[in-house]
């Protein structure tokens, strides 16, 4: 993938988090657009690709992809519909550099954009309704609690572990002007502990809350990022994903993901080991999804996850910078386009535009995405992409 590093973001644009805005996907999706523009100097004729993620509140459209292209002004020469959840963002990236790589188009639109607490049009069939749902687990808490639950009788899991994620991630929230204004509130490990459980294990500070908003990045060839005199460039450099991770296994470890897989596949993809991280930026609908990752990615082995954690210092300024704008528990989850939060602050972080929360070493970036919760599984979808200068 990009061997030569000759394709990459050259910008990258986000409106607010909010609670049952009202906007409209479309609306939302136009504004990060327009930041994008006016960050770039690009014009619209000279977006020639497009990369749209599906949504909570508007792809009952069965030409969702195509309207947005309408709505926002652009003639794509390719145009993609994505339905992996929080995959879509980085699989986003992966896809429009292949795109472009073959020729299809020069500069893509990377786009996420979903208004899900203000309007939730979507119908998720297959067997949810038939053979999940009467069990009383309502969704991705329901399954989330069971995955916990699970994993604490397999290994030691420490809720202080929980808890400094928690702590950790809404420090980071505060210090961003784009997260929800609901969650910018001081947190310490004694709120976590105490705040109520809804799905036992989890308590309500281990989830996201459902919010409105929309993120994109601008993919382009390195030529063309120099013609408009832009000198911040990421390279996307690795990126691996799977989905349905052992679908033919009826005895599947609920705890195991694709990511055991995935994970030291990009890493080895890049040439790197998990202690060349600079910063870490993965999916976080549930706090346990990050102890997950940490594990079968390899930063620490199987059931040392809490340990981990412990041991080290993930705040902005410490040895493993994770989720440093507040990451969807602290920022807020806008719908399906939460897998472009933590995205576009990795490379908001690369850009070294983090402000009072800008990460010092930013040679490197590990952002990864989730989609798709079944239930008697782990997600559906995994997907780790890896960002360099």
């Amino acid at each position: 993938m990009n061997k030569d590093k000759n394709i990459g973001i050259a910008a990258y644009g986000e409106t607010k988090i909010t609670m049952g805005g009202g906007r409209s996907a479309y609306d939302m999706g136009a504004e990060v657009l327009s930041v994008i523009l006016q960050m770039t100097g690009f014009e619209l004729s000279e977006i020639d690709g497009l990369a749209v993620a599906e949504t909570m509140s508007d792809t009952a459209n069965p030409f969702w992809p195509a309207y947005m292209a309408d709505m926002l002004g652009l003639s794509p020469t390719w145009l993609e519909c994505l339905g992996l959840g929080g995959v879509s963002a980085v699989g986003g990236v992966a896809r429009a550099v292949a795109a472009i790589e073959a020729g299809f188009c020069t500069t893509v639109l990377v786009l996420s954009t979903d208004a899900q607490s203000s309007r939730n049009q979507s119908e998720q069939g297959g067997q949810r309704l038939e053979f999940q749902y009467p069990t009383g687990l309502r969704g991705p808490v329901g399954a989330f609690g069971l995955l916990t639950q699970r994993y604490r009788h397999l290994h030691d899991l420490d809720d202080r572990a929980l808890a400094k994620l928690a702590v950790t991630q809404r420090s980071h929230g505060l210090l961003n002007p784009n997260a929800c204004e609901k969650l910018r509130k001081p947190l310490t490990i004694e709120d976590y502990l105490k705040s109520k459980t809804v799905s036992d294990p989890l308590r309500m500070l281990d989830s996201v809350m459902v919010c409105d908003g929309a993120n994109g990045v601008l993919v382009t060839t390195r030529q063309k990022a120099r013609q408009k005199g832009l000198d911040k460039f990421v390279v996307p450099t690795a990126y691996a994903e799977l989905t349905n991770y052992k679908a033919f296994d009826p005895e599947a470890e609920i705890t195991e993901s694709g990511f055991s897989v995935i994970g030291p596949k990009a890493l080895a993809k890049a040439g790197m080991k998990p202690t060349d991280v600079a910063m870490f930026h993965p999916y976080d609908d549930f706090l346990i999804a990050i102890l997950l990752q940490l594990e079968q990615i390899g930063f620490c082995s199987t059931g040392e996850g809490s340990r981990f954690i412990l041991e080290h210092d993930f705040t902005f300024e410490g040895d493993i910078p994770l989720n440093t704008g507040g990451g969807q528990i602290s920022a807020g989850q806008p719908g399906l386009a939460g897998g472009g939060v933590n995205l576009t602050e990795a490379v908001r972080q690369m850009f070294c535009e983090g402000g009072d929360r800008q990460v010092k070493s930013v040679h490197n970036a590990l952002v990864t995405g989730i989609g798709t919760i079944p239930i008697g599984r782990n997600w559906a979808s995994s997907g780790v992409l890896v960002l360099e200068q």
